[in-house]
């Protein structure tokens, strides 16, 4: 009897248990179909893809065999199908950019000099009242492995007369060994901090007294210049550039030789997570100069070295700079001349100058909320002794020191939109205090670049 339960419950296992091996068996069947049908499709994509790739590569060798005959060379062998592509690609496709900048002026002084020194054009302070400033048409592109080039062209408002200049227009490296860096044509010398970037870029709506009277707010000038990254634990670079001679505090150009040079070192480093730092020093020697200032009335011949130290440091109080952020800066000018200055204005003739000039400005920059900014800044200069025979005249200083103090409120919609409201006190010649209220705009359009550090 106990034979025939034992068989009997068997059976009912043996029944119960068939049905869910069989499903489960279904299911697995149907999985493995449907990945096969996935590996088929994606093997068919797949083989479509490089069907295509061939015919594209096909048809471009037959267009460059069909030119090579009339360049005498054979073009389809001398170029490598990867660099074909990639001169296919960047020849139709640079990064084009504008810049758009607008300001309102209002000063207390009708007059902006700077009793002491002597000003370029670009170094005045600007018209009063409403102006577009400066608009920048920015083309740049990699023109292959080895080379990227970049033009700048500005356009800007002097005197009531549109003028248009080419601010940059340069080729640069891309792979050269060793940290080595190579840039030739028109671009702005690496001479302390502010002279690299373009105005768009300054957290002012104006450059400091320094800058406008050493380097006539930017220098850039035709040349090249070869720079080195060295193999050191903290950042560390070198460079030294070779000009025409053509651009302030130069001038005057002799020949084809070049008249002025340059030389940089700078190193930085990062201080815990949060902050950064980078100080540099660097040097502009230029001979042979025949320059003019303050509407080319004053007229200095002889030669000119400057020489610049720059200190910035960058603090994130939550370690992210999109949110908060303060930035100190600052430089020192040192400037020594040896040749002859002339005031036509106030008829001095050609005097004699050995001397130096001097000066330095300190900024703080806090943003305080990820929109929204405040700075202040200040700047002087020394003009050291003013010789006998210019007493009298615009580089006669009255036994004073010019100075000026400027505080800013900025806000930026995106990285493309900028608002600011900049109020300026300055001291230029003794006893005349200008007061100055500067709005700006500055608006983006198209591809551009990061700023630098």
């Amino acid at each position: 009897m106990s034979r025939q339960l034992l068989l009997a419950t068997l059976s009912v296992v043996a029944l119960n248990t068939s049905p869910a091996l069989a499903s489960n068996q279904s299911d697995i069947d149907a999985l493995r179909a449907e990945v096969a049908a996935m590996q088929n499709a994606y093997q068919s994509k797949i083989q479509a893809l490089e069907n295509k790739i061939a015919t594209l590569e096909q048809k471009q060798t037959s267009q460059i065999a069909a030119i090579a005959p009339a360049a005498g060379t054979n073009a389809a062998q001398s170029i490598p199908a990867t660099s074909k592509r990639r001169i296919n690609d960047n020849s139709f496709n640079p990064e084009i950019g504008v810049i758009l900048q607008g300001k309102y002026q209002n000063f207390s002084e009708k007059e902006g000099d700077i009793a002491g020194f002597a000003l370029g054009e670009e170094g005045e302070r600007g018209d009063e009242g409403f102006g577009i400033d400066e608009t920048e048409l920015n083309f740049s592109a990699n023109i292959d492995n080895l080379f990227r080039g970049s033009t700048t062209i500005g356009l800007h408002e002097h005197h009531g007369e549109t003028e248009v200049e080419i601010e940059e227009a340069y080729v640069e490296t891309l792979s050269l060994p060793y940290g080595l860096h190579g840039k030739a044509g028109r671009f702005f010398a690496e001479l302390g901090y502010l002279n690299s970037h373009h105005s768009h870029a300054d957290d002012f709506a104006d450059r400091p007294l320094t800058n406008r009277v050493f380097l006539n707010n930017n220098y850039n000038d035709d040349g090249g210049q070869l720079s080195l990254i060295l193999p050191t634990e903290i950042y560390a670079e070198i460079g030294a550039g070779v000009y025409r001679g053509e651009d302030y505090p130069a001038g005057g150009a002799d020949g084809n030789d070049f008249g002025t040079w340059s030389a940089y070192g700078r190193v930085g480093g990062d201080i815990g997570d949060n902050a950064s730092w980078r100080f540099g020093l660097s040097t502009l020697q230029s001979d042979k100069v025949s320059r003019d200032g303050n509407e080319d009335t004053v007229n200095f011949t002889g030669d000119s070295d400057l020489y610049i130290a720059d200190l910035r440091m960058v603090y994130a109080p939550t370690g992210n700079n999109a949110d908060q952020e303060l930035s100190l800066q600052g430089e020192y000018f040192y400037r020594d001349e040896d040749g002859t200055y002339e005031d036509s204005d106030a008829g001095t003739g050609a005097i004699n100058y050995d001397g130096h000039q001097s000066g330095w400005y300190a900024q703080g920059v806090y943003k305080f909320a990820p929109q929204w900014r405040f700075g202040a800044r200040y700047s002087e200069l020394y003009n050291g002794d003013t010789p006998t025979g210019l007493n009298g005249s615009a580089l006669d200083d009255g036994g004073h020191d010019p100075w000026a103090a400027a505080a800013m409120l900025d806000w930026t919609n995106s990285e493309f939109s900028r608002a600011r409201l900049q109020y300026n006190r300055e001291e230029l010649a003794n006893g005349h205090e200008d007061n100055q209220i500067i709005l700006q705009y500055i608006m983006s359009l198209g591809a551009h670049g990061a700023h630098a550090y």
